[in-house]
Parts: structure tokens; C-alpha cells; sequence
């Protein structure tokens, strides 16, 4: 496929998904923290997210995967293997991240998620174990070389990391070299899949429009990439269901979509589920609290 037939393609899927996509999926934008209504009684925190009915309610809704912050504590072992135990907090200390390493053992998470330099440490925390190792390319700007992605990519999957989370090159996007963004997708998905890693790809949807964020997605897909993931949870807002419903629309069935920061609500939560998301992100500052004996 050359350049011209790309761009023909992308405009004609864009144009497709945004005709398509169901009224009503943009949830309400309430501040979630601090709202009587959105805290259970008696609890101490301030998320919607931190309570076990509201995690459980998460999974029922559909949701493959549930992600959480280095502060977490404990909860229900029924949707541990659900999350994805992430700590990228760029002060994060060797102690910190064997903690991390240390719940998600004792709860069997799915994955510990870190910056690549810690890989190794996390790697040799979690041998043996079936908690896989997670770690973030190009991040959070995605402005780096498609060379340095890839390196980045080889180094971190040869050293122990079984998922990539790589950020696009989103000014490349934006200025409309579709061809530019796609090859270095390509380059990074290659780079995991010889080496027995998956890759999500964060579009940063916050920065895009709709069309844009339908292009994204579809360069993704077309460049062999596993996961679409909304966020990297440092830009000025997260995942919403709106989001999430347009990305499903456009990688269809066939890939995961990942809803990732900003969700501090269980109806956002749920809207996004619904939406199509195959796995529910959070944000590191988000805290899930220990499950009570109810």
C-alpha cells in the first residue's frame, strides 16, 4: 500500500466511524472527586474506584483487565488477574517498585507496569511467577526517533518485558504524515513480536480530535499493533466512554482497547466498559482500598 492509498483509506474509515458512533456515548463531565453521591458511606477515600462493589461492578460490566497504582493495597482475588499493577511515577525508587512486585505476586495481577530502566529489576522479582512485565516506550511524549523506540523496545523485551506500551508520534499525526506514524508502529510491533511481546499503542486522545483519534487507531491496526490505548495519563485528561466507543468502532473485534486515566467515577467507568474498552486503566495517582470481609 503506498502513501496516496493510506491516506484514501484512513480519510474513508475516519469519515465511516465518526457517522457511526452511537449518541450519548460522551459521558458527563462531573469531577467524580469529592462528590457525595459518587462515595460509598463511610469511606475514608475519595474514588469511586477504590471500593470492592464498584471494582466487582467494573468487571461485570465487561472489562477484561483493571489497572491500579503502586499505592494499593489489597483487593478481591476474584479481579486480581485483571490489573495491571503500574507504577511510572518518574521519582519512583528500587524500593517502591519491589513493593509493587511484592503485591502483585501475593495477588497474582496480571502485569507489573514500569519505566523501561527498572525492567530488569522487575524481571527478576517476577521469575517464576505468571505476573508478566510491562514497560512504556517513547513515553509520555512519543516524540522520540523511530530508531530510539525500537532500540528502547529490544532492549526492554530482551531483558524480561512481555508488554509494550509505546505512545505514537503525535505531532506527525496531527501535521497528517500518516505514513510516518504508521511505519514507526510498525517498527515497534515488529520489534516486541520477535521478541514474544505485545504491544498497545497510546494514542493520546486527549490531544486529538475525533478524526484524528480515528486515524490512529486505524494506522495502528494496519501496523500490526495487539492493544489501542486511550491515555498515558500525563496529558490534561484521561480516557473517556466517547473515546473508548470511537476506538472500538474503528479496530473493531479484533484488537484490545484500553481506557486509561482520568476515570474517577464508577459511571464513567462503566459507560467505557460498555463502550468496548477490553481492559480499564487508572492513572498511578489512583488508589484501589482493601477489600472489606462484605
Amino acid at each position: 500500500m503506498d502513501a496516496a492509498e493510506l491516506e484514501q483509506l484512513v480519510a474513508q474509515i475516519g469519515e465511516e466511524i465518526l457517522s457511526r458512533l452511537p449518541a450519548g456515548t460522551k459521558p458527563a463531565r462531573g469531577e467524580g472527586l469529592n462528590l457525595p453521591d459518587q462515595v460509598c458511606p463511610g469511606c475514608v477515600q475519595r474514588c469511586a474506584q477504590t471500593c470492592r462493589k464498584n471494582t466487582q461492578a467494573i468487571v461485570e460490566a465487561g472489562a477484561d483487565r483493571v489497572s491500579a497504582s503502586e499505592r494499593l493495597t489489597k483487593v478481591d482475588p476474584g479481579v486480581a488477574r485483571l490489573i495491571d499493577h503500574t507504577i511510572l511515577k518518574p521519582d519512583a525508587t528500587a524500593a517502591e517498585v519491589r513493593r509493587v512486585c511484592a503485591e502483585a505476586k501475593k495477588y497474582s495481577f496480571a502485569s507489573v507496569c514500569v519505566n523501561p530502566c527498572w525492567v530488569p529489576l522487575v524481571a527478576a522479582e517476577l521469575a517464576g511467577t505468571p505476573v508478566k512485565v510491562c514497560s512504556v516506550i517513547g513515553f509520555p511524549l512519543g516524540a522520540t526517533s523511530t530508531e530510539a523506540k525500537v532500540a528502547e523496545t529490544e532492549i526492554v523485551v530482551r531483558v524480561g518485558a512481555r508488554e509494550v506500551d509505546m505512545v505514537i508520534n503525535i505531532g506527525a499525526l496531527k501535521g497528517g504524515d500518516h505514513d510516518t506514524v504508521k511505519k514507526d508502529i510498525q517498527a515497534v510491533a515488529e520489534a516486541c513480536h520477535r521478541g514474544g511481546a505485545i504491544l498497545k499503542v497510546i494514542i493520546e486522545a486527549a490531544l486529538l480530535d475525533d478524526n484524528e483519534k480515528a486515524v490512529a487507531c486505524t494506522l495502528a491496526k494496519l501496523a500490526g499493533a495487539d492493544f489501542v490505548k486511550t491515555s498515558t495519563g500525563f496529558a490534561a485528561h484521561g480516557a473517556t466512554a466517547h473515546d473508548v466507543a470511537l476506538m472500538r468502532s474503528v479496530v473493531g473485534p479484533d484488537i484490545g482497547v484500553k481506557a486509561a486515566g482520568g476515570i474517577r467515577t464508577l459511571e464513567e467507568l462503566k459507560q467505557m466498559a460498555a463502550a468496548g474498552a477490553s481492559r480499564i486503566g487508572a492513572s498511578a495517582s489512583v488508589k484501589i482500598i482493601e477489600a472489606t470481609a462484605r
